[in-house]
């Protein structure tokens, strides 16, 4: 099967007149032969604006992934919901947890799915929960809760679970989509706080399979360690992918170190990015 996949919500704008962007991820899914899928929906300053000026038509989307309980990938939801109805969503159990970030001050402010999951089900969604990797579609599938097995991913460590930072969070619902291409296995991912390399691991071994050609999305390595990165990029060469189209928690140093040593390999995916595999 074949898919085109369209980056609706990202930090930055593509050459496409119009478009705005915002610190958040969103990306449509749209399969050769079915339904088109919604991959997180950005803050919602931007998801339908967008969608608008691309000639996307959301109502025609049935299924929503939630990649993870964070405001820039969720808070779009409502919105949604609103304008094009009621729609399955698939998430992690854990995504409605308290979430909030440190800053320098030590005072901690929140960054958690802005609306309760009771409003959110009075507007529509459907809410399919499970921590399992599974097959959500034909040829699409969800990591579910990612193992954290590798040594040098040690996770954004500025992220809480309580209002005083006391409670580390370790973002236990991260989860990225796979797609089954003729060209490979193509993840999409919102922020992997799991970790790139975790990640790509767990769908290894879940799927049996290492031919991963494309990675589309947040890479969360401008919140990471220099060593961190060095370590992921050491092991991008061996996994030998051949599309990495990072953005969104990316960040410019680690996009501009991406760029450097990958440089057949990477691309900045951002609003308008569009890509058929």
């Amino acid at each position: 099967m074949n898919f085109r996949i369209t980056v609706l919500c990202e930090n930055s704008v593509g050459p496409l007149s119009g478009t705005l962007g915002e610190h958040g991820f969103s990306a449509l899914i749209e399969p050769s032969d079915g339904d088109p899928l919604l991959f997180d929906t950005g803050q919602g300053l931007t998801l339908l604006h967008n969608a608008r000026r691309m000639n996307k038509d959301l109502s025609g989307v049935r299924q929503v992934v939630i990649s993870h309980g964070h405001y820039d990938h969720a808070g779009g939801l409502k919105p949604l919901l609103a304008e094009c109805g009621a729609k399955q969503v698939f998430c992690h159990p854990s995504v409605f947890s308290p979430r909030f970030r440190g800053k320098d001050t030590g005072k901690c402010y929140p960054i958690g799915i802005p609306v309760g999951r009771e409003e959110l089900e009075e507007a529509g969604a459907l809410f399919d929960f499970s921590k399992e990797f599974r097959a959500i579609a034909p040829g699409m599938y969800l990591t579910g809760e990612v193992p954290r097995v590798t040594d040098f991913e040690t996770g954004d460590q500025g992220i809480y679970r309580d209002r005083t930072g006391q409670d580390l969070d370790i973002t236990p619902d991260d989860q990225s989509l796979v797609l089954e291409t003729g060209k490979g296995l193509v993840l999409i991912l919102g922020c992997c706080h799991a970790g790139l390399i975790n990640t790509l691991e767990h769908v290894a071994y879940m799927t049996g399979r290492r031919d991963i050609y494309a990675v589309i999305g947040g890479t969360h390595l401008g919140f990471c360690s220099h060593e961190q990165i060095d370590k992921t990029v050491d092991a991008l060469r061996i996994l030998g992918i051949k599309k990495l189209a990072a953005s969104h928690c990316t960040g410019f140093a680690a996009s501009a170190r991406l760029s450097r040593e990958l440089p057949k390999e990477f691309q900045v995916a951002m609003v308008g990015y569009s890509v058929e595999v």
